[in-house]
């Protein structure tokens, strides 16, 4: 018995005395429910009962019929333009240039007469062994189709809720933000944003939300708008983490978290204050191509533990000096070598870059984080956000 198939087999035949047979012969498997015939005495007769019987999925056919033969038969079922119909040709012994063109009408086997009971088994279970990957191989083709679609839905959630149009706030002068995400084909969570708290305080911030996916970018725009909506009530970072936190803890989907880099430069002073919660350090860089890392402080990621506290923490910019935020999609892009871009080379790279132009910083980072993994697919979307403070 073939598990998992469920499909009736048409014999097409005008010898009257071949339906007894058959149902003496295979009275076992009928009984069992593992075959269930249709018969039908000619070509026109057998396209009827595939209209009354559309779970027919093999077709045992003799050519020599009057009405319709066999032949012309293959060529109808031929329109039909269903992959998991299966017809096998019975045929006599010698008969070559029958089979012949039988086969090149899209018989999927044949018989010669004779017919062997025990090779007619043998053809009916190869048969629909047959139709039964067919079917898998559908339906698999079917669920890459709708994954495919759950991805291209979450790319358009991940993209259509970031901020694209740069200069965001372009009379401002006291500083200048560029960010951008490349994403992976897998959808990963990562999101970037930036606000004005006031007119003195710009709120700016980098996310990575675990998973991938519809669930994911789900979250990462779950987590966004709710530490929008809350820093914009200008309170510190790190208890803003706090309440974004118990918040993302109680809407928890499947245990995801998500880490972020959240801080708010006053504008007036060029003084950072900020929180990371279980993030990639970010780096401050200057106009001579000088590199230092914001370290990292110690606080988890968000979504896990309630009542978690989160430290806000202070770092002092200097006129032309600017933040650079990432995700790991940067630092864990890997070559054809399997080996990770890694913090090192980031850091190199940036040493190399002057004025500290936030498009131009961003893009020579992608660039050469491509540059570094071609020929390996991207697995994680690769996110950055560069702020200047020109202290103007």
């Amino acid at each position: 018995m073939i598990e998992g198939i469920n499909v009736k087999i048409m014999v097409v035949d005008d010898e009257v005395d071949l339906e007894p047979l058959l149902r003496q012969r295979f009275r076992r498997q009928i009984r069992s429910g593992e075959y269930d015939f249709v018969f039908a005495h000619n070509g026109l007769d057998a396209l009827a009962k595939l209209i009354e019987n559309p779970d027919i999925g093999v077709i045992l056919s003799d050519i020599n019929m009057p009405e319709m033969d066999g032949l012309t038969l293959l060529l109808k079922l031929k329109e039909l333009k269903n992959p998991s119909l299966k017809t096998v040709v019975v045929s006599a012994y010698g008969d070559m240039e029958n089979i012949r063109m039988a086969m090149n009408r899209g018989a999927f086997d044949f018989l010669t007469k004779p017919i062997s009971f025990e090779d007619l088994e043998i053809t009916i279970n190869k048969t629909l062994e047959e139709i039964l990957l067919q079917r898998k191989a559908i339906l698999e083709h079917d669920q890459l189709i709708s994954i495919q679609r759950d991805l291209n839905v979450a790319r358009e959630i991940q993209q259509g809720i970031l901020p694209q149009v740069f200069p965001p706030f372009p009379n401002r002068k006291d500083f200048e933000i560029f960010a951008s995400m490349v994403a992976a084909k897998e959808v990963g969570g990562d999101f970037y944003d930036f606000f004005m708290i006031d007119n003195d305080r710009l709120g700016f911030v980098i996310g990575d939300v675990s998973g991938k996916g519809i669930p994911a970018a789900i979250f990462m725009a779950v987590s966004r708008t709710l530490i929008r909506a809350t820093g914009l009530k200008g309170m510190p970072t790190g208890e803003c983490l706090y309440y974004v936190n118990n918040l993302l803890c109680n809407e928890s989907i499947s245990c995801m978290f998500v880490t972020v880099f959240y801080s708010i430069i006053n504008l007036k002073t060029g003084v950072v204050e900020y929180t990371n919660a279980g993030h990639n350090p970010p780096y401050i860089l200057n106009e001579k191509g000088e590199v230092k890392v914001i370290p990292t402080t110690g606080d988890i990621i968000l979504g896990v533990f309630e009542d978690q506290k989160y430290a806000t923490h202070q770092v002092q910019l200097q006129a032309g000096e600017g933040v650079l935020l990432f995700t790991d999609g940067v630092t864990e892009a890997f070559n054809i070598q399997a080996e990770a871009y890694g913090e090192t080379r980031l850091e190199s790279l940036l040493n190399t870059i002057r004025n500290c132009n936030p498009n131009q910083v961003v893009n020579t980072v992608i660039e050469d984080v491509n540059q570094f993994a071609k020929g390996v697919p991207q697995s994680d979307d690769i996110t950055l956000l560069f702020m200047k403070f020109t202290g103007e």
